[in-house]
């Protein structure tokens, strides 16, 4: 019997882009977005639009922008022309830029819903019947409930879905009232959490290694695996920012969302299905099984000079880095820790995520021979655009006698054939929300229970402690993760294609 879910076939589109057939079509689709003169509307919503527009990857669109600015429709699309060619991933090519402009238009804020309204309905217009709409707020997370409001006033939530940034909530009381009033105007199912890490190629291709391949699904759990680390250290700094920073701290900003979903899908049980609900629902019971976040595990760092930040209280307690041990109380993963880590300003911008194996017996061999003098063997996954995985091992080096030495084998996806075919982690998540896919989404019981487990941790955080610019941490870090070793920074490069 052949299978009657929908198939997705990918092709080589026009000018060698990537298009897919679906048996069951996206509709058209006005996609009306929130905030679309800030900064991660011009770094990446607008680059993306423009790419899935003009490609064959997405429905026919019309993008109508909204924003406190008083600009005109023309004043957007020089701005949308600017961040795309300035800040796109996949450049658009001159030539197509008058129907990517074509399709945008722009509605003050203080026009009110009365003006929203009316330029929703006219961009609907232009796409015929059966057309859907996709409501992205890229605003603040205080900005949210005024634009859900406006929606609700607007008549614009029904039928409709609605992407929303991270942070969803403060603590656990906060993402619990605002599950109460988001679910009062969108059903659950209408809304899409965006965790941009999880749109990653490497991030999906953690899924594909731990259940595609006989090699690794057997040795996943506690008795082969010795601890993980995801480590996200970031160079850069608040990227004037800090109003936002202060009240949110590198836990809040990128631990509850990024590092805690990326760790989810290194832990979870395999789903009954690769479907939305199935994957959910596994990564939903990682975070019920994740053990309460105490302070006596976590380092929270600040690096010099964050506190002469224009915008940053002289006082601050506000940390710029934070490391910490995680554990699941499943059977899968008891007493195996999660090291997770990530800071500002730090020696250098990474996503890596390495799995380390429990080392082997080296009775047999000699003294000297170099057996176990760097640290176990790892899988490592770099979520970086231009993702990685590596596998390293002890293995002889060549000449006389049994000496030892660390080996990987890597693999880049530029080194396939469908290297071109890889989508900008916001084009994939973009896309997923069109077609009402929710995989690679997180869910209102998923955030909750995080924030739950988090309250120990926000109730009594440990004082910050000073790093220098440039650093990987305060010391303390070391202490934390001993007898280990944090696997950043590397003493092996990646070898880059040549």
């Amino acid at each position: 019997m052949a299978d009657p879910r929908p198939q997705t076939v990918a092709y080589p589109g026009p000018g060698s882009r990537p298009f897919r057939r679906d048996l069951e079509p996206t509709p058209p689709h006005v996609i009306v977005l929130f905030g679309c003169t800030g900064d991660l509307a011009k770094r990446k919503l607008l680059p993306g639009l423009a790419y899935l527009a003009e490609s064959d990857l997405a429905p026919a669109i019309r993008v109508v922008g909204t924003a406190m600015e008083d600009l005109d429709t023309d004043g957007f699309r020089a701005l949308a022309h600017d961040a795309v060619q300035n800040f796109g991933m996949h450049k658009l090519p001159e030539a197509e830029w008058d129907d990517f402009a074509a399709r945008l238009t722009y509605v003050p804020q203080s026009a009110g819903p009365e003006g929203l309204t009316s330029a929703v309905k006219e961009a609907e217009s232009q796409l015929g019947d059966d057309v859907r709409r996709l409501h992205y707020l890229s605003v603040p997370p205080k900005a949210a409930r005024a634009v859900v409001e406006m929606l609700r006033d607007a008549d614009l939530a029904p039928g409709s879905r609605v992407v929303m940034e991270k942070p969803f909530g403060h603590d656990f009381e906060s993402a619990v009232s605002l599950n109460d009033f988001v679910h009062q105007v969108f059903d659950e199912s209408q809304v899409f959490r965006i965790d941009h890490f999880l749109g990653k190629e490497a991030a999906q291709n953690i899924l594909a290694f731990r259940f595609a391949n006989g090699l690794f699904e057997p040795i996943w759990n506690r008795n082969f695996i010795d601890h993980v680390q995801i480590d996200i250290p970031e160079a850069l700094g608040l990227d004037q920012r800090a109003s936002f920073y202060e009240a949110t701290g590198a836990f809040k900003d990128m631990v509850v969302t990024h590092l805690m979903q990326v760790l989810a899908f290194v832990a979870m049980e395999p789903p009954t299905a690769l479907e939305p609900r199935a994957i959910s629902e596994e990564k939903n019971k990682v975070f019920r099984s994740l053990l309460p976040i105490h302070p006596g595990d976590v380092v929270r760092g600040q690096y010099g000079g964050y506190r002469d930040e224009p915008g940053v209280a002289v006082d601050s307690d506000t940390e710029t880095f934070i490391a910490l041990r995680a554990g699941l109380d499943n059977w899968r993963w008891a007493g195996v820790p999660f090291y997770l880590r990530t800071g500002k300003k730090m020696d250098e911008g990474q996503r890596i995520i390495s799995i380390a194996f429990k080392e082997a017996p080296r009775t047999m061999f000699p003294q000297g021979s170099g057996v176990g003098t760097q640290g176990p063997d790892h899988l490592t996954f770099d979520l970086a655009d231009n993702s990685r995985v590596s596998l390293s091992f002890y293995g002889k080096r060549p000449g006389p006698g049994m000496r030892l030495e660390k080996l990987s084998m890597q693999f880049s996806t530029q080194e396939t054939a469908s290297a071109s075919d890889v989508l900008e982690a916001y084009e994939r998540l973009i896309l997923d929300a069109m077609r009402g896919d929710h995989t690679l989404f997180t869910t209102s019981e998923g955030i909750e229970s995080l924030w739950e487990r988090s309250e120990p941790l926000l109730v009594d955080p440990p004082p910050v402690k000073p790093y220098p610019v440039g650093s990987w941490g305060p010391n303390a870090i070391h202490q934390l993760i001993a007898p280990n070793a944090w696997r950043l920074p590397f003493e092996r490069a990646w070898r880059e294609r040549t």
